[in-house]
Order: structure tokens, then C-alpha cells, then sequence
């Protein structure tokens, strides 16, 4: 035991590094932003897995550690506590004055009526009565119930540990942003789906389960602080014969009520907003587009974002110069606009008043070189390369236009929210319950149940009259033991009348 409370001890100091390191699994960028940041220290931490830690060699060392040596002090303990339950309580000691507790007296008795009523009195205890010559001696026991939530604890908590690793090794986890009002929606069929996806060590991506969303309608309510008091999304999905049979059925998705399909579940994480900007370009012809932005305040969000334009097809025949005069918007979405000066801030989350400040550049936004590039601003490297030019900078309300140089026309058209919903699949979900029940169980019954051990002895005295001793131990915890005793021995003395009292 000492062993596995150092091992416990080891397992919860190496889940430090994974609380205050960004996690590969968790946030990639992260990860890569600190490596920048640390180009010393980093590498050597990347070698030793620290960004990866709940995977690592070291963290998986100690848990499978943990594992071995709980199993191997349980397995004797188990043993040890049947063979406790098969046997019978010990006899009586010759001087039941060296026990801790201890009381003896004289009563006007019947020694075979007393013991009766001695065994009455002892309901509940494991029992058994001896005869030593003229006296009667009764060994009783209790709080074998101790021992058994004791082992019923560590085996839920070896239980847990099995639970936990058989979720990480079958289950996944994606995040996706769904744009609300009738919205795309989308399904979860494929990885590629998810705008993050986190796989376990068995799940390759081809037997997700499909489920398909699109969301109606969001709603969120705030106090005048601008602090949201709740949020809610109200969404139609499909999930299996509904895939074939084009059903719909309609769930209103909150945050801690998720919406639970088989063995997945999808949790309502977060929202924001997603601005609509119409390019009309000097044929005549427009695209639209509605992009999230990234909330950078969490109090008003106010967002940030960027978008992407390619000329229509046959505006310019050579593919060099379509990509010369691609155009891209970047800057700030409000959703209730307030300025100071030009510079654009907002004052309320809700959307009443929604406005926007960007830049509006033209050229090569560099999605053809192969580059990964951020959803929510340009890459600056072309932008320092004089490949994308700025060609305006504007503040826009709703519905309000730009014209540019050469008659392209950017509109915005308002914005819609989006919420942010995670995919969760966890076989051993249930199983994690059961176990963390039953090892609350298993510690609630150690704490509360006492070993106790009592023995009785009567012995004739002289005509109607008894000798009666009686002696206890505490096994476990002394705390209440005195007090118990003294009832117990107040029960039998006035189950007759005592004539003269020893001790």
C-alpha cells in the first residue's frame, strides 16, 4: 500500500507538466507558439514529451505501475479478509482487567438466563459461545464491513484506471463551428469533418459514428454587464434509420444538456458571430461569403477575423493574374458598435448594433502555395513581400458599401451567430460512473464501520448468584468505543438485580 500511495503520489506530480504546458492533443497552435517563443527550452521539453504528457512514456510508466501494484495489494488483502469471515471469533483472554476496556460484577442470576440474554443483547455481532467448565464465555465481532469497503474502494479505483484507459484508447473527441439561422450544418461521418479532432490510439477516423446537425436557431440572454446568464441552441439532427428516411427531429441544445445519441454526445461549447460580406465585382457578378470570427473579448465580443475572394471564373484567363487579384478582408466585427474616434470597440455582446472595421487588400492571398494558413487573419509574410497590397481601410454598419479603385464594390450584410459544439465518444463513460459510485461506497463504509471485539464471561458465584466480566477492544478506531461499551454493559447489569458491584 505504501508502495501505491507513493505511485498515486508520482502520478499526480506528473500531471503538473500537462496543466501548465499547452497540449498537442488540446491545441496544436499552442504548442508551435511555444516552441517559437522558447527556442531553447522547448525542443528539449518536445523531447521529453511534455506536450504530450497524459501519452508520454513516463506518465504511462507510472500508471501501469499504479495498476500493477494496487492488484498486487489487494489480492492478499482479499485473501486474508475471507479467511477473516470463514473463521470464528477468538476466545475469551484469562484476565480481562489487561484489556483496554473491561467491567465485572456480581449479579442475582441464572447463569444460563443471563447468557441468553448476553447473546440477545449482541444481535447483529458474529457470535459464538463456549464453555470453559462451570463458566460460559461468548466471543463476539463486528465491523467485518470495514475491511470489505476498504477493498470494495481500491478495486472501484483499479476499475476507474482501466475505465479511463479504455476511453482514451476507443474513444475520440472533435470540435466543429456551426454557423446558426440555416446555417450548412454538418456531419460528423468523417475526421475531416471536425475543425479539431482528438482520435484514441485504436480509432483510425473510418467508424465514427454519423451524425448530422445544422442549427436553427441560437439564443443567449445577458445580464447588463454584458455577462452571459445562459445560451441555447435550437437544433435539428439525424442519426441512423433518419440518414436514410431524411428525417429531422428537432433538440434544444444547452450548455450541460447535451444532446446524447447512442454512445456519442454533443455538448453546446461556446458561440459567437459570423459576419456576411458581399463582393460585387465590376462585371457585375458577387460572391458571399459568411465566416466566423474569433471572439478576443469574452465580455463584448468583439471578434477578429479575415476572408478570402477569388475573381469569378473567366474575369481573367491566365491563372497568374486571377491569383494577382484575389481579394481579402481583414479586422474587427462588433455586435453593438461604439467608437472611440475611428477606432472601433463594442459595448454589448448581443447583437444591436453590429459594425465592422477592416482592410481590404488585393493580390495573391497565398492559398495556392501550399502553406497552412490561419482561419482568422492573412499571412503576414505575403503581406511583408508587397504580394497582397492594402488597397482601403473602412468602417462599415450593417448593410453599408465600400467602393474600391477599380468599381469592386464590398458590402456588409450584418452577421449571424455560430455556436461551437464538441463530438464526444467515450465507451467507458457509464463504466467510469459506476466505478467512481462505487468507490465513494466502498470509502463511505470504511469510515463509518468500526471493528469491534467483545467478550463475555458468566460464572457461578454461590447460590443465584453469577459472576459477571466482560471485556472489549477496539480493533480500528477507539473514538465512541468507551460510550458503546458502557451501554452494552448497562443493558446486561439490568437484565437483573446486582447485589454488590466490584468494580
Amino acid at each position: 500500500m505504501g508502495t501505491a500511495l507513493v505511485l498515486l503520489f508520482l502520478l499526480a506530480l506528473a500531471a503538473i507538466p500537462g496543466a501548465l504546458l499547452p497540449q498537442r492533443n488540446l491545441n496544436e497552435s499552442k504548442v508551435d507558439e511555444y516552441l517559437a517563443q522558447h527556442p531553447t527550452l522547448g525542443p528539449w521539453l518536445d523531447r521529453l514529451q511534455a506536450f504530450d504528457v497524459f501519452s508520454s512514456f513516463w506518465f504511462t510508466a507510472i500508471y501501469v505501475l499504479l495498476f500493477i501494484s494496487l492488484v498486487g495489494c489487494l489480492t492478499p488483502r482479499t485473501v486474508d479478509h475471507i479467511r477473516s469471515l470463514r473463521a470464528v471469533p477468538v476466545a475469551a483472554p484469562r484476565n480481562f482487567a489487561r484489556l483496554p476496556k473491561h467491567h465485572s460484577a456480581e449479579l442475582a442470576a441464572d447463569p444460563r438466563q443471563l447468557a441468553e440474554t448476553a447473546d440477545a443483547e449482541l444481535r447483529g455481532w458474529r457470535r459464538i459461545t463456549r464453555t470453559n467448565g462451570d463458566a460460559v464465555e461468548i466471543s463476539a465481532e463486528k465491523g467485518y464491513l470495514r475491511e470489505f469497503g476498504n477493498i470494495v474502494f481500491h478495486f472501484s479505483l483499479v476499475g476507474l484506471l482501466v475505465a479511463v484507459a479504455v476511453g482514451r484508447l476507443f474513444g475520440y473527441e472533435g470540435n466543429v463551428i456551426v454557423i446558426a439561422d440555416g446555417g450548412p450544418g454538418f456531419c460528423s461521418a468523417s475526421p475531416a469533418a471536425f475543425d479539431s479532432f482528438r482520435a484514441g490510439n485504436t480509432v483510425d477516423g473510418t467508424e465514427l459514428t454519423p451524425i448530422c446537425v445544422r442549427v436553427n436557431d441560437f439564443q443567449a440572454e445577458y445580464l447588463p454587464t454584458g455577462q452571459a446568464v445562459s445560451f441555447a441552441a435550437d437544433i435539428e439532427y439525424q442519426a441512423g434509420d433518419d440518414l436514410a428516411a431524411g428525417t429531422w427531429r428537432p433538440y434544444r441544445l444547452a450548455v450541460n444538456q447535451p444532446l446524447r445519441i447512442g454512445g456519442d454526445r454533443v455538448y453546446l461549447q461556446g458561440y459567437g458571430y459570423a459576419p456576411t460580406f458581399t463582393v460585387v465585382f465590376p462585371t457585375g457578378e458577387q460572391r458571399t461569403q459568411t465566416l466566423q470570427f474569433r471572439p478576443d473579448d469574452p465580455l463584448t465580443l468583439l471578434s477578429s477575423g479575415a476572408m478570402r475572394f477569388d475573381p469569378p471564373a473567366g474575369t481573367y484567363p491566365d491563372p497568374d493574374q486571377r491569383r494577382k487579384h484575389q481579394l481579402a478582408i481583414q479586422g474587427l466585427f462588433a455586435p453593438t458598435e461604439q467608437l472611440h474616434g475611428t477606432l472601433l470597440s463594442s459595448s454589448f455582446p448581443a447583437l444591436n448594433d453590429p459594425a465592422v472595421a477592416i482592410d481590404i487588400y488585393r493580390g495573391d492571398t497565398g492559398l495556392d502555395t501550399g502553406r497552412p494558413q490561419s482561419l482568422f487573419s492573412l499571412d503576414p509574410r505575403v503581406i511583408e513581400q508587397g504580394r497582397l497590397t492594402k488597397v482601403a481601410r473602412v468602417n462599415l454598419g450593417e448593410g453599408e458599401s465600400t467602393r474600391l479603385d477599380d468599381g469592386t464594390v464590398v458590402r456588409f450584410d450584418g452577421a449571424v451567430p455560430f455556436v461551437s459544439l464538441q463530438v464526444s465518444h467515450d465507451p467507458a463513460q457509464g463504466w467510469v460512473l459506476v466505478f467512481a459510485l462505487t468507490m465513494m461506497a466502498g470509502l463511505l463504509v470504511s469510515l463509518v464501520v468500526r471493528r469491534r471485539r467483545i467478550w463475555i464471561r458468566i460464572t457461578p458465584a454461590g447460590a443465584g448468584t453469577v459472576s459477571l466480566e466482560l471485556g472489549g477492544l477496539a480493533r480500528t478506531d477507539n473514538s465512541g468505543w468507551g460510550d458503546e461499551f458502557e451501554r452494552l454493559t448497562q443493558r446486561l447489569v439490568a437484565a437483573a438485580r446486582p447485589r454488590e458491584k466490584v468494580r
